[in-house]
């Protein structure tokens, strides 16, 4: 049958098109399209790219042609961020950057207009303040005519699909990671954003993953020279996405996307929004088929990326190979941070930040740059086991396996001290996880693929699957124990 549909799938620093072939029991991927994913700063703000980034959406569609008849398309992204558009329909700016400062001090204030235990029950979310309801609290604030002109808010993957077909939606994955979606309602929390000063009318319908929005217009077929072909609200959240990939053949998993963020949750039935959730900040996101992500947010490789980035500013042009290798011949256990303190957030230094981090701390100070991967790589995998524990925790569960997924697990290095630090087996791949996602969720809605259960057992029969086990237990222990006492605030 070799069915065919297109996947765009947008990570923070990187995108790529890859056309899926089902012949109904394998799917196969070909990569037809990669680029570079660069905000832009200008006069203080950081911004994405939306026009250029656009365009390669366009050239992706245009490749695509070479491809054979291509039946569908789906886009995911990563969460939280959004563009506004006015009532004639036009973007109003560039989508602002998750990592831009405006959101400073949001959080608390919203806490003086929300008890932070009932923001929490209705939006089971972890609090951080990149959030799209407090971008959206700084809109209010510090820009209150835009807010005027805004009609409507589109979150990244249906500002495409809107782009592409004209309808305004917002998939029910990428709602899920405003701060704005009611868990127990299954809809936007008006009387939450009412409170915050975020009027009503910015909301469209949500709409489940696997719906159709629409076809692409005119327009797009006639300036590209492409026939139709339909437009799916896949899982519009990459993590969500990458998800649905798992191919994990028990029904009580955890899993680890694996990418410039760390997502590491399992998947519920229901959301969990009592006391303890809240305590240990988890976050509930809803995944393919209404399930419930229950998920910890972790900074992570992205202090890996954004290192190399500070080191080629110095002249040293280091490939990511090259990193690991420098990581694996460094010392082990000398020193180690909190990837999420919130030092690490913000584009710059980083090198330097973790040496004063390990300084303020009292530890020992890297001295080289293989040093200071060292403590990257096995602060990562420490905080994993730290996620792990507190999932079990919130769930009452315990898992033997962790599904490693992303583009993360081309790193065997981080996959096997993440095995041995969390005392865990590690399964690892698909690497492309999210754009498999999102292309079995496309199969599930033409009908191609009965559920997702049949999606994940194709994809475990797809894919090349390792397992690493985990050694030297004690080492390990002992380095926890100094891991939480310069991270446990």
């Amino acid at each position: 049958m070799n069915k065919k549909v297109l996947a765009i799938d947008f990570g923070a620093s990187s995108g790529r098109a890859i056309v899926g072939t089902f012949d109904g029991e394998k799917i196969t991927l070909q990569e037809i399209h990669r680029f570079s994913n660069d905000p832009v700063i200008l006069n203080g703000t950081m911004y994405w790219d939306v026009l250029r980034l656009f365009h390669e959406i366009k050239q992706s569609l245009i490749k695509s042609k070479a491809c054979g008849e291509i039946r569908s398309l789906g886009i995911d992204t990563w969460g939280v961020d959004f563009g506004l558009i006015d009532k004639d329909g036009r973007l109003l700016e560039n989508p602002v950057h998750y990592r831009d400062g405006r959101t400073n001090g949001m959080l608390e204030e919203s806490f003086k207009l929300i008890p932070k235990s009932a923001f929490y029950t209705v939006t089971g979310n972890q609090f951080m303040e990149i959030n799209t309801a407090f971008q959206l609290m700084s809109v209010v604030k510090n820009r209150p005519e835009l807010m005027e002109r805004s009609d409507k808010m589109l979150m990244m993957p249906n500002l495409f699909t809107y782009f592409l077909t004209g309808e305004k939606v917002t998939e029910q994955s990428i709602a899920s990671t405003t701060q704005l979606y009611d868990q127990t309602g299954r809809n936007w929390a008006y009387r939450l954003a009412d409170k915050l000063g975020i009027k009503e009318s910015l909301f469209t319908n949500i709409v489940p993953a696997g719906t159709k929005i629409g076809t692409l217009t005119a327009e797009i077929r006639k300036e590209l020279d492409i026939p139709d072909m339909d437009v799916i609200a896949v899982c519009g959240h990459d993590t969500q996405a990458a998800m649905a990939a798992v191919p994990a053949e028990e029904k009580d998993f955890a899993f680890l996307s694996c990418g410039t963020w760390s997502l590491l949750g399992t998947e519920l039935d229901e959301p969990v929004l009592d006391e303890n959730s809240l305590r240990l900040n988890v976050t509930n996101e809803v995944g393919y088929n209404g399930k419930t992500s229950f998920l910890k947010n972790i900074i992570g490789l992205w202090l890996i990326q954004e290192s190399r980035r500070q080191w080629q500013r110095e002249g040293k042009d280091y490939s990511f190979a090259e990193l690991e290798k420098m990581a694996v011949q460094s010392e082990p256990f000398r020193c180690f941070i909190d990837p999420d303190d919130e030092s690490f957030v913000p584009a710059g230094n980083i090198p330097e930040r973790i040496r004063d981090y390990c300084s303020r701390t009292g530890q020992y100070i890297p001295q080289n740059d293989g040093e200071i991967m060292r403590c990257i790589y096995e602060s990562l995998a420490l905080k994993y086991r730290c996620a792990i524990s507190e999932l079990e925790a919130c769930t009452g569960k315990k898992y033997s396996t962790l599904y490693m997924i992303g583009g993360g697990t081309k790193d065997r290095f981080l996959s096997r001290l993440t095995a041995s630090a969390c005392k865990i087996k590690v399964s690892g791949g698909p690497v492309e996880a999210t754009a498999l996602g999102n292309i079995a969720v496309q199969l599930i809605a033409s009908g191609d693929i009965a559920n997702i259960d049949e999606a994940r057992k194709i994809i475990r029969s797809s894919e090349d699957i390792f397992l690493f086990e985990g050694e030297n237990s004690e080492d390990w222990d002992m380095a926890y124990e100094r891991f939480l006492e310069v991270t446990v605030k």
